[in-house]
């Protein structure tokens, strides 16, 4: 065990046996995403490097404090990636990423975060190193721990490594652009989705839908060929902008004071009828709403969708309250990992 991990091993036992809470700290790069947690502070960004890279396995290993575009540097060396397209690379650590559980626009194709971790480490609540998964695909029976502390917040544990999927890169991408009205572009998009086409990203404000195409030169040339459009100049800038919600209309709209709203939903499940923008990505799953919402319409119409919302920026974090049953697993789950409830507590709801 390096000095690193004996510190922050040492460190939660101690605030075990003391009572007290502690906050875990990355980089900070989604720290806006939720509540920050009363308890001292306890920085992972010391416990970095990575630990084991297998090009030929489609895989690597890193501990939590490694910086993704160190993660993404090295496998671009071996022409490979990350499967779900974390934003904030250029500051995020690997644990923060995995905690948060956040994805980049090829979530529906390539996969979310959870989909990528093989297995994890962590110190648990009572300041227990712990296990879970592997460094393979099909390494463990039972239950899926090393899955469920993605979107956990730290809540469950302190990671100490992660151990994940890669991919090839596609030999060849590009982006076409169409003038469609939300509505058309939705339908438009819904239907390629059930298609063999090679699309890897969609997105549509206003009256123009982005759609990425990635894969082999043929198919992707054949593709673009079957849906027209006009090619998107440096639309590898664009797709990073769009995963950090630095592109031109989320700025152009927090800029202005709005709220962001994150929808999930169903994606051909109809716009609702609110004053405001929509910023629509993973063709109709992804739905950003810039405007005025009082907390009870948004979680109405987030049901409405057949999906869950977060007001993202512009306000204090909100998530949509959990069904009294999945709450109450949430709080059990909780207590089999921190029975003192030591680790970010409160970060999403009050009492987990």
């Amino acid at each position: 065990m390096s000095d690193e991990l004996e510190r922050l091993v040492g460190a939660v036992r101690e605030a075990y046996a003391a009572g007290q809470a502690l906050e875990i700290r990355g980089a900070g790069t989604k720290a806006f995403l939720t509540r920050r947690s009363e308890g001292e502070g306890l920085d992972v960004t010391g416990h970095s490097g990575v630990i084991n890279h297998q090009p030929t396995e489609l895989m690597i290993t890193a501990r939590a404090g490694t910086r993704l575009r160190d993660i993404e540097e090295l496998l671009g060396a071996h022409n490979q990636r990350l499967p779900f397209e974390p934003p904030f690379v250029e500051d995020a650590t690997l644990g923060g990423t995995v905690a948060a559980g956040i994805s980049g626009p090829r979530r529906p194709w390539d996969g979310a975060v959870r989909d990528a971790v093989l297995g994890v480490t962590l110190v648990n609540g009572e300041g227990r190193h712990l296990r879970f998964g592997g460094e393979v695909m099909k390494n463990v029976a039972g239950y899926d721990v090393s899955r469920l502390v993605c979107g956990a917040h730290g809540a469950l544990g302190l990671l100490t490594s992660v151990s994940l999927r890669v991919l090839p890169k596609p030999e060849v991408e590009t982006t076409l652009a169409f003038e469609l009205d939300r509505d058309e572009a939705l339908t438009r998009v819904c239907g390629w989705a059930r298609t063999a086409l090679p699309i890897s990203a969609t997105h549509h404000f206003g009256d123009l839908l982005r759609v990425r195409l990635s894969g082999t030169r043929e198919g992707v040339v054949s593709a673009a060929q079957e849906l027209g459009g006009a090619e998107l100049a440096d639309a590898s800038r664009f797709w990073r902008d769009v995963g950090d919600q630095k592109s031109e209309d989320f700025q152009g709209k927090t800029s202005q004071g709005k709220e962001l709203w994150r929808f999930s939903s169903t994606p051909a499940a109809p716009y609702p009828a609110l004053d405001g923008a929509w910023i629509t990505e993973w063709a109709g799953a992804l739905r950003w709403y810039c405007g005025e919402l009082d907390p009870a319409t948004a979680f109405e119409q987030a049901k409405a969708l057949g999906g869950h919302v977060i007001r993202w920026r512009g306000g204090e974090p909100l998530h949509q309250p959990l069904e009294p049953a999945v709450m109450k697993l949430h709080r059990r789950l909780k207590e089999a990992f921190d029975p003192k409830r030591i680790l970010n507590p409160g970060r999403i709801y009050a009492d987990i």
